[in-house]
């Protein structure tokens, strides 16, 4: 990180905006367990089909802007691993897209688990001291 006060001012604030980000991602995929909770369990929720695909659509954005920032912390100085693994969680909440049909369930629930494992860790580690 650069050693002027701007400098630091911009690295705090990036570091901020990665752990709101991080854990918006997590909050989605909360929101994902909760709505394939609804599809795939008894009784099917009203509409929950639709909230699951728009909680897909929002994961993408989420998830993207958390690579970004990340690799924009990296840059400022955080270790390089962070970065990757917020750029494997955004690349996944593709292919988690595309394996979501009831035919491919058996690749969509693990992948699910490792998505939000990544995602986990990005948003814990965004409150390390390493991330500053």
């Amino acid at each position: 990180m650069t050693h002027t006060a701007t400098g630091r001012a911009t690295a705090a604030s990036t570091v901020t905006a990665l752990r709101v980000l991080a854990v918006l991602t997590v909050v989605v995929l909360a929101w994902q367990f909760v709505t394939a909770g609804s599809i795939v369990g008894p009784g099917e929720a009203e509409g929950a089909e639709s909230l699951h695909a728009t909680g897909a659509i929002v994961l993408h954005v989420v998830s993207g802007l958390t690579m970004i920032v990340a690799a924009l912390v990296w840059r400022a100085g955080a270790p390089l691993w962070p970065a990757v693994v917020a750029a494997v969680v955004f690349v996944l909440s593709f292919v988690q897209a595309y394996f979501g049909s009831g035919a491919t369930l058996a690749i969509h629930v693990p992948g699910a688990m490792v998505l939000t494992i990544g995602a986990v860790v990005v948003a814990a580690w965004s409150f390390t001291p390493s991330a500053r």
